[in-house]
């Protein structure tokens, strides 16, 4: 089932199932409860929204070895490959829909990077899960895009405007409850030209050990989600680039890039 949150021409957001191309309006929302209504929209007339908004935005970061070894060469540094599957956190003013334009702050450097992520969106609270009970609270998948600025990444103490600037993050184009991680393939295109390709399930820590970890010491929420990381690097951005990450089973989430102007 594919959940999307959208808005149609009267401009009130709501959810529905994605039935082809006839979107189903419910009444409530997946996590909380829904009812199937008689309202039919076609997509193509409605605006997609970020398919939800998170209780709390969780990232998993360094989690493919290759992104791991690529990236500190980036950072002028040696690879130290993550011993144990450590979470952090990113600012929901960052998150944006399908189809919105990244806006790269006009003070930003050269070093715009793409990292297309598979994203786990939590469907019941769910506390001290082991590794069976995992996969139990997650409600469906969909597509990241966590963009960062490089020099800020390594000036800065923190991920603030480097992970977190308004725009740095794509997220959808929906929820698919039914998904194969396992045969899952992520491809990432600049301006139409595949640049990278790799098994989306290749993690060096997958999703059942993240959750379960993550709930000895934590509450997950309905609501909640985990980008799980990323393999490959990117090119500097410019703008008017487009950028896809597709993942198979899953969709397409397509975002332009441009600069602000001072």
């Amino acid at each position: 089932m594919r959940w999307i949150r959208f808005t149609p021409a009267d401009g009130l957001t709501r959810y529905g199932q994605l039935h082809d191309t006839t979107v189903l309006e419910v009444q409530g929302d997946p996590f909380q409860g829904f009812a199937l209504t008689n309202q039919r929209h076609a997509l193509a007339e409605v605006r997609l929204e970020i398919p939800v908004v998170p209780v709390t935005f969780y990232a998993a970061g360094l989690n493919y070895a290759a992104h791991v070894k690529e990236g500190a060469t980036l950072m002028d540094r040696a690879p130290v490959i993550p011993t144990q599957a450590d979470i952090g956190y990113r600012a929901n003013n960052a998150l944006i829909a399908h189809g919105d334009d990244v806006i790269i702050p006009a003070d930003a450097g050269e070093k715009i990077h793409y990292e297309g992520e598979v994203v786990v969106v939590i469907g019941r609270k769910a506390r001290n899960l082991n590794e069976d009970e995992a996969l139990s609270c997650v409600f469906g998948y969909t597509i990241g895009n966590d963009v960062s600025e490089r020099d800020w990444q390594k000036q800065d103490r923190t991920f603030w405007r480097s992970k977190n600037s308004d725009t740095f993050k794509p997220m959808g184009p929906w929820i698919e409850t039914d998904f194969n991680l396992e045969a899952a393939t992520t491809i990432v295109r600049l301006n139409g030209q595949e640049q990278h390709r790799f098994a989306t399930h290749d993690m060096i820590f997958g999703v059942r050990h993240f959750i379960s970890r993550m709930s000895r010491y934590l509450t997950l929420w309905p609501g909640d989600v985990i980008w799980m990381g990323t393999d490959g690097t990117s090119p500097n951005l410019r703008s008017g680039d487009v950028v896809e990450v597709e993942i198979t089973g899953l969709g397409k989430l397509r975002n332009r890039f441009i600069r602000a102007s001072a």
